[in-house]
């Protein structure tokens, strides 16, 4: 692909890092700051909602849309994740109209005005990356963080995470990034690496977008159909479940955990008792009762302290589906890992 960036957008489409920096660098002299919003394309309103967090506190918003391959494992399916350009790039064009007509002469909103959608070559130019665990590249990894939750059964996904993270901070130097709550522990690993490595960038957390029912918005979404979609809600009303029992006074990890566990049998059974063409099945990876700082499961939360209440489910292919509604793109067949958090604020 071309280094230059292509103009026929409001906003800069850079491919490389020399022009994207030399962009960058005219902002800093004009003491311009900028917002960083980085993503794997696909977007939707979980993404948006940062993009406006970003407007609101700095003059120009940069996002970067690139499928990171070293946060895939060997078993997963890098080719998968869904890729939507041409609806991105929409998307982003509709923000900035929305963003130009809602400031005020008092307190204008910035604008994005640049996309950084590199070339595998681009991030990685010593070497093709590698998906092994003991692969051989230069990585980026926060232990003992990296290993929990989801660094049980992904080994390599928070070091992917970090070192793609701590490349697009180096290229960007923004003032400002921005993640959203949903992945709960990837907003910890990124503010300890910010922290251990002195990376010159404030890092910003926006709250988890929901759908109405309260399924949150992920771009492995549109994988689910209609029929695994209305089954996946049981990790979000377990936590929902977990909660009520902190806020009424529990702060044992049995009672708290019982609480979700109870969902999560119940619906499973339910959905098992169906006939193959009208369940969906799915698999409890863990739910966690951890501290907000480290992500060590507690025993009890301390009630002037708080705790991170984070699960994850992974749905099953559908056995026997029966319509393009129920199957979802993918046909159905694709596994779908659904993450979920709610944050127990302080009691006291």
């Amino acid at each position: 692909m071309a280094s230059q960036p292509v103009r026929q957008y409001s906003f800069q489409v850079f491919r490389d890092v020399p022009p994207l920096r030399k962009f960058r660098r005219q902002l800093l002299l004009s003491d311009r700051t900028v917002g960083f919003v980085p993503t794997m394309g696909a977007l939707h309103e979980g993404h948006l909602s940062l993009v406006r967090q970003a407007a609101a506190e700095n003059t120009d918003v940069f996002v970067s849309i690139f499928v990171n391959p070293t946060q895939f494992g060997v078993s997963e399916d890098l080719s998968s994740y869904p890729r939507t350009w041409d609806s991105d790039v929409e998307k982003l064009e509709k923000l900035n109209d929305e963003l130009a007509a809602s400031g005020t002469e008092s307190k204008p909103l910035g604008r994005i005005t640049a996309i950084l959608a590199p070339t595998s070559k681009a991030m990685y130019p010593a070497s093709p990356p590698t998906s092994e665990v003991n692969g051989h590249g230069s990585f980026v990894t926060i232990t003992p963080l990296s290993q929990k939750l989801e660094g049980a059964s992904r080994p390599v996904f928070f070091r992917g995470v970090a070192t793609v993270c701590m490349k697009l901070f180096n290229i960007v130097t923004a003032d400002r990034a921005y993640f959203g709550q949903k992945d709960v522990q990837q907003t910890v690993v990124i503010r300890r690496m910010v922290q251990d490595f002195h990376v010159d960038t404030e890092i910003k957390i926006g709250d988890t977008t929901r759908e109405s029912d309260g399924l949150a918005m992920s771009s492995r979404n549109v994988y689910l159909g209609a029929r695994r979609r209305a089954v996946g809600l049981v990790l979000f009303n377990a936590l929902k479940a977990a909660e009520e029992a902190y806020k009424s006074g529990k702060v044992t990890r049995s009672d708290i955990l019982n609480s979700a566990n109870r969902i999560t049998q119940q619906v499973l059974a339910e959905q098992q008792a169906l006939k193959p063409s009208e369940r969906a099945l799915y698999e409890v990876d863990y739910i966690s009762l951890a501290d907000p700082d480290t992500l060590d499961e507690l025993e009890t939360v301390d009630p002037a302290k708080g705790a991170v209440l984070s699960g994850a489910i992974k749905m099953a292919p559908l056995e026997e589906p029966k319509s393009d509604e129920e199957r979802g793109l993918g046909d159905g067949q694709v596994p779908v890992r659904l993450i979920d958090n709610l944050i127990f604020k302080p009691l006291v």
